[in-house]
Protein backbone atom coordinates (compact mmCIF):
# COMPACT_ATOMS: atom_id res chain seq x y z
CA UNK A 1 0.00 0.00 0.00
CA UNK A 2 1.45 3.49 0.85
CA UNK A 3 1.18 6.34 -0.78
CA UNK A 4 0.57 5.53 -4.56
CA UNK A 5 1.36 8.54 -6.41
CA UNK A 6 1.34 11.73 -4.40
CA UNK A 7 4.52 13.44 -3.34
CA UNK A 8 3.35 16.56 -1.56
CA UNK A 9 0.13 17.56 -0.05
CA UNK A 10 -1.41 21.53 -0.15
CA UNK A 11 -1.90 23.03 3.08
CA UNK A 12 -5.41 25.27 2.87
CA UNK A 13 -4.04 26.90 6.05
CA UNK A 14 -6.60 28.91 8.98
CA UNK A 15 -8.28 30.58 6.07
CA UNK A 16 -8.24 32.17 2.69
CA UNK A 17 -8.75 36.07 3.59
CA UNK A 18 -6.04 37.63 2.00
CA UNK A 19 -6.06 40.84 4.23
CA UNK A 20 -6.01 38.94 7.35
CA UNK A 21 -3.04 37.14 6.34
CA UNK A 22 -0.38 40.07 6.76
CA UNK A 23 -2.07 41.11 10.23
CA UNK A 24 -1.70 37.34 11.38
CA UNK A 25 1.96 37.00 9.61
CA UNK A 26 2.60 39.53 12.32
CA UNK A 27 0.94 38.50 15.15
CA UNK A 28 1.95 35.02 14.58
CA UNK A 29 5.77 35.69 14.65
CA UNK A 30 5.31 37.70 17.80
CA UNK A 31 3.57 34.83 19.71
CA UNK A 32 6.28 32.51 18.33
CA UNK A 33 8.98 34.88 19.73
CA UNK A 34 7.42 35.18 22.75
CA UNK A 35 6.81 31.28 23.25
CA UNK A 36 10.19 30.72 22.68
CA UNK A 37 11.61 33.63 25.04
CA UNK A 38 9.22 32.67 28.00
CA UNK A 39 9.86 29.35 27.85
CA UNK A 40 13.28 29.29 27.22
CA UNK A 41 13.71 31.73 29.71
CA UNK A 42 11.44 29.50 32.71
CA UNK A 43 14.10 26.56 31.16
CA UNK A 44 17.11 28.74 32.31
CA UNK A 45 15.93 30.19 35.40
CA UNK A 46 15.51 26.21 36.88
CA UNK A 47 18.52 25.10 35.69
CA UNK A 48 20.66 28.04 36.33
CA UNK A 49 19.01 28.12 40.50
CA UNK A 50 18.28 25.51 42.87
CA UNK A 51 15.00 25.20 42.02
CA UNK A 52 15.82 22.41 39.83
CA UNK A 53 15.98 20.04 43.14
CA UNK A 54 12.26 20.09 43.46
CA UNK A 55 10.79 17.74 41.05
CA UNK A 56 8.00 20.21 40.52
CA UNK A 57 10.22 22.55 38.71
CA UNK A 58 12.24 19.97 37.39
CA UNK A 59 9.39 18.40 35.36
CA UNK A 60 8.78 22.21 34.67
CA UNK A 61 11.84 22.58 32.88
CA UNK A 62 11.02 19.51 31.13
CA UNK A 63 7.33 20.70 29.94
CA UNK A 64 8.90 24.37 28.59
CA UNK A 65 11.48 22.25 26.33
CA UNK A 66 8.58 20.06 25.24
CA UNK A 67 6.31 23.46 24.36
CA UNK A 68 9.61 24.90 22.60
CA UNK A 69 9.94 21.62 20.56
CA UNK A 70 5.70 21.23 19.80
CA UNK A 71 5.80 24.62 18.76
CA UNK A 72 8.31 24.40 16.19
CA UNK A 73 6.94 21.60 14.51
CA UNK A 74 3.89 24.03 13.50
CA UNK A 75 4.52 27.44 13.96
CA UNK A 76 7.26 28.16 11.49
CA UNK A 77 5.46 26.65 8.54
CA UNK A 78 2.46 28.41 9.24
CA UNK A 79 4.42 31.57 10.08
CA UNK A 80 6.09 31.54 6.44
CA UNK A 81 2.72 29.99 4.68
CA UNK A 82 0.68 32.73 5.40
CA UNK A 83 3.26 34.88 3.06
CA UNK A 84 3.58 32.20 0.12
CA UNK A 85 1.88 31.63 -2.50
CA UNK A 86 1.76 28.00 -3.01
CA UNK A 87 1.37 26.72 1.06
CA UNK A 88 2.91 22.87 -0.16
CA UNK A 89 4.64 20.70 2.25
CA UNK A 90 5.81 16.95 1.16
CA UNK A 91 4.95 13.73 1.72
CA UNK A 92 7.90 13.02 3.96
CA UNK A 93 7.80 16.53 5.74
CA UNK A 94 4.03 16.14 6.05
CA UNK A 95 4.62 12.55 8.02
CA UNK A 96 7.58 13.86 9.82
CA UNK A 97 5.62 16.95 10.64
CA UNK A 98 2.74 14.96 11.95
CA UNK A 99 4.54 12.28 13.98
CA UNK A 100 6.92 15.11 16.13
CA UNK A 101 3.47 17.06 16.72
CA UNK A 102 2.05 14.46 18.46
CA UNK A 103 5.48 12.57 20.12
CA UNK A 104 5.78 16.30 22.04
CA UNK A 105 1.99 16.99 22.01
CA UNK A 106 2.06 13.64 24.13
CA UNK A 107 5.20 13.48 26.22
CA UNK A 108 3.76 17.08 27.21
CA UNK A 109 0.39 15.17 28.45
CA UNK A 110 2.33 12.96 30.12
CA UNK A 111 4.22 15.74 32.01
CA UNK A 112 1.50 17.53 33.10
CA UNK A 113 0.12 14.11 34.36
CA UNK A 114 3.53 13.61 36.23
CA UNK A 115 3.03 17.32 38.07
CA UNK A 116 -0.39 16.59 38.91
CA UNK A 117 1.00 13.56 40.77
CA UNK A 118 4.41 15.48 42.13
CA UNK A 119 0.90 18.04 43.78
CA UNK A 120 -0.69 15.35 45.30
CA UNK A 121 2.55 13.60 46.95
CA UNK A 122 3.39 17.05 48.14
CA UNK A 123 0.24 17.56 49.76
CA UNK A 124 -1.11 14.62 50.38
CA UNK A 125 1.87 12.42 51.64
CA UNK A 126 4.17 15.06 52.78
CA UNK A 127 6.05 12.52 54.64
CA UNK A 128 7.30 10.16 52.16
CA UNK A 129 7.02 12.99 49.53
CA UNK A 130 10.88 12.75 49.52
CA UNK A 131 10.84 9.11 48.79
CA UNK A 132 7.91 8.77 46.92
CA UNK A 133 9.68 11.87 44.07
CA UNK A 134 13.08 10.89 44.52
CA UNK A 135 15.39 12.04 41.31
CA UNK A 136 15.60 8.69 40.27
CA UNK A 137 11.97 8.61 40.09
CA UNK A 138 11.78 11.55 38.30
CA UNK A 139 13.81 10.63 35.89
CA UNK A 140 11.54 7.83 35.11
CA UNK A 141 8.95 9.39 34.75
CA UNK A 142 10.28 11.53 32.07
CA UNK A 143 11.69 8.25 30.47
CA UNK A 144 8.11 6.90 30.33
CA UNK A 145 6.54 9.59 29.17
CA UNK A 146 8.68 9.97 26.09
CA UNK A 147 8.71 6.45 25.51
CA UNK A 148 4.54 6.47 25.78
CA UNK A 149 4.58 9.50 23.65
CA UNK A 150 7.15 7.78 21.14
CA UNK A 151 4.49 4.63 20.58
CA UNK A 152 1.22 6.78 20.67
CA UNK A 153 3.11 8.69 17.36
CA UNK A 154 4.67 5.77 15.76
CA UNK A 155 1.07 4.21 15.79
CA UNK A 156 -0.32 7.23 13.92
CA UNK A 157 1.98 7.12 11.34
CA UNK A 158 2.39 3.54 10.99
CA UNK A 159 -1.86 3.90 10.31
CA UNK A 160 -1.65 7.12 7.39
CA UNK A 161 1.76 5.32 5.76
CA UNK A 162 -0.11 2.43 4.90
CA UNK A 163 -2.93 4.54 3.04
CA UNK A 164 -3.54 5.27 -0.56
CA UNK A 165 -3.44 8.63 -1.91
CA UNK A 166 -4.05 8.87 -5.27
CA UNK A 167 -6.47 11.90 -6.02
CA UNK A 168 -7.04 15.29 -3.82
CA UNK A 169 -4.06 16.44 -1.93
CA UNK A 170 -5.30 19.62 -0.38
CA UNK A 171 -5.15 19.48 3.91
CA UNK A 172 -8.13 21.27 4.81
CA UNK A 173 -5.75 22.79 8.20
CA UNK A 174 -2.65 24.25 8.57
CA UNK A 175 -0.53 21.08 9.90
CA UNK A 176 -0.57 17.15 8.69
CA UNK A 177 -2.54 15.92 11.75
CA UNK A 178 -4.12 12.56 11.17
CA UNK A 179 -7.98 13.16 10.42
CA UNK A 180 -7.68 15.79 7.96
CA UNK A 181 -5.12 13.41 6.12
CA UNK A 182 -7.70 10.38 6.90
CA UNK A 183 -10.59 12.77 4.42
CA UNK A 184 -8.04 12.43 1.68
CA UNK A 185 -7.09 8.53 1.50
CA UNK A 186 -8.68 6.61 -1.62
CA UNK A 187 -10.53 3.89 0.45
CA UNK A 188 -13.07 3.92 3.71
CA UNK A 189 -10.83 5.32 6.70
CA UNK A 190 -14.18 5.49 8.72
CA UNK A 191 -12.88 2.42 10.89
CA UNK A 192 -9.35 4.12 11.33
CA UNK A 193 -11.30 7.43 12.44
CA UNK A 194 -13.21 5.10 15.40
CA UNK A 195 -9.48 3.59 16.32
CA UNK A 196 -7.75 6.94 16.50
CA UNK A 197 -10.93 8.76 18.37
CA UNK A 198 -10.96 5.69 20.84
CA UNK A 199 -6.91 5.95 21.35
CA UNK A 200 -6.12 9.75 21.36
CA UNK A 201 -9.35 10.87 22.24
CA UNK A 202 -9.94 8.31 24.96
CA UNK A 203 -6.00 8.71 26.25
CA UNK A 204 -7.46 12.57 26.35
CA UNK A 205 -10.74 12.26 28.48
CA UNK A 206 -8.90 9.79 30.71
CA UNK A 207 -6.11 12.28 31.92
CA UNK A 208 -7.85 14.96 31.99
CA UNK A 209 -10.32 12.98 34.47
CA UNK A 210 -7.18 11.36 36.07
CA UNK A 211 -6.12 14.89 36.73
CA UNK A 212 -9.27 16.83 37.79
CA UNK A 213 -9.99 13.97 40.35
CA UNK A 214 -6.17 14.43 41.84
CA UNK A 215 -6.98 18.15 42.38
CA UNK A 216 -10.04 17.06 44.05
CA UNK A 217 -8.44 14.65 46.37
CA UNK A 218 -5.44 17.39 46.75
CA UNK A 219 -8.46 20.20 47.30
CA UNK A 220 -10.25 17.71 50.56
CA UNK A 221 -6.82 17.40 51.64
CA UNK A 222 -6.41 21.02 51.92
CA UNK A 223 -9.31 21.84 54.06
CA UNK A 224 -7.16 20.62 57.47
CA UNK A 225 -4.27 23.16 56.67
CA UNK A 226 -3.26 26.10 57.79
CA UNK A 227 -4.41 29.54 56.08
CA UNK A 228 -1.25 30.24 54.80
CA UNK A 229 0.08 26.68 53.92
CA UNK A 230 -3.68 26.54 51.92
CA UNK A 231 -2.41 29.69 50.19
CA UNK A 232 1.04 28.25 48.75
CA UNK A 233 -0.35 25.08 47.62
CA UNK A 234 -3.50 26.63 46.14
CA UNK A 235 -1.07 29.37 44.13
CA UNK A 236 0.72 26.56 42.53
CA UNK A 237 -2.11 24.06 42.15
CA UNK A 238 -4.28 27.04 41.05
CA UNK A 239 -1.17 27.74 37.72
CA UNK A 240 -1.26 23.90 36.77
CA UNK A 241 -5.02 23.74 36.74
CA UNK A 242 -5.03 26.95 34.10
CA UNK A 243 -2.35 25.46 32.08
CA UNK A 244 -4.33 22.11 32.34
CA UNK A 245 -7.43 23.49 31.05
CA UNK A 246 -5.84 25.73 28.39
CA UNK A 247 -4.15 22.49 27.14
CA UNK A 248 -7.21 20.15 27.19
CA UNK A 249 -10.43 21.52 26.50
CA UNK A 250 -9.27 22.18 23.03
CA UNK A 251 -7.60 18.70 22.60
CA UNK A 252 -10.26 17.08 23.76
CA UNK A 253 -12.78 18.82 21.40
CA UNK A 254 -10.56 18.33 18.83
CA UNK A 255 -10.14 14.84 18.99
CA UNK A 256 -13.67 14.01 20.13
CA UNK A 257 -15.09 15.56 16.89
CA UNK A 258 -18.38 15.64 16.17
CA UNK A 259 -19.53 15.08 12.49
CA UNK A 260 -17.85 16.89 9.79
CA UNK A 261 -15.58 19.70 12.25
CA UNK A 262 -12.29 19.91 11.12
CA UNK A 263 -12.56 23.95 10.11
CA UNK A 264 -13.41 24.31 13.99
CA UNK A 265 -10.87 22.00 14.94
CA UNK A 266 -8.22 24.34 13.24
CA UNK A 267 -9.24 27.13 15.59
CA UNK A 268 -8.97 24.74 18.41
CA UNK A 269 -5.85 23.55 17.33
CA UNK A 270 -4.39 26.80 17.95
CA UNK A 271 -4.81 27.24 21.18
CA UNK A 272 -2.89 23.79 22.45
CA UNK A 273 -0.14 24.67 19.66
CA UNK A 274 0.27 28.47 20.18
CA UNK A 275 -1.83 29.93 22.63
CA UNK A 276 -1.10 27.41 25.63
CA UNK A 277 2.71 27.16 25.34
CA UNK A 278 2.48 30.98 25.28
CA UNK A 279 0.77 31.79 28.44
CA UNK A 280 2.59 28.30 30.38
CA UNK A 281 5.35 30.77 31.40
CA UNK A 282 3.11 33.61 32.27
CA UNK A 283 1.03 31.39 34.16
CA UNK A 284 3.79 30.23 36.21
CA UNK A 285 6.05 32.92 36.62
CA UNK A 286 3.75 35.45 37.60
CA UNK A 287 1.82 33.96 40.32
CA UNK A 288 5.36 31.88 41.39
CA UNK A 289 7.08 33.65 44.22
CA UNK A 290 9.81 31.03 44.22
CA UNK A 291 10.25 31.32 40.34
CA UNK A 292 10.06 35.26 40.70
CA UNK A 293 13.24 35.04 43.34
CA UNK A 294 14.94 32.47 41.29
CA UNK A 295 14.80 34.30 38.38
CA UNK A 296 15.89 37.81 39.88
CA UNK A 297 19.10 35.52 41.64
CA UNK A 298 19.77 34.18 38.18
CA UNK A 299 19.56 37.21 35.71
CA UNK A 300 20.23 39.79 38.10
CA UNK A 301 23.77 38.17 39.11
CA UNK A 302 24.65 37.60 35.91
CA UNK A 303 23.91 41.26 34.50
CA UNK A 304 26.05 42.12 38.36
CA UNK A 305 28.83 40.06 37.10
CA UNK A 306 29.04 41.30 33.80
CA UNK A 307 28.68 45.00 34.70
CA UNK A 308 32.08 44.34 36.63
Amino acid sequence: MGHENITEFILLGLFSDEDAKIACFVLFSLCYIAILSGNLLVLLTIRGSRLSEQPMYFFLSYLSFMDVCFTSTVAPKLITDLLAQRKTISYNSCMAQMFYAHFFGATEIFILVAMAYDRYAAICRPLHYMVIMSRPVCYIIVMASIIGAFIHSILHVLIIVELPFCGPNRIDHYFCDVFPLLKLACMDTSLLVIVIITTTGVMSILTFVALVISYLIILSTLRTRSSQGRRKALSTCGSHVTVVLLFFLPLIVTYVPVADSVSNDKVFALFYTMIAPMFNPLIYTLRNTDMKNAMRKVWCWRKRSEGK
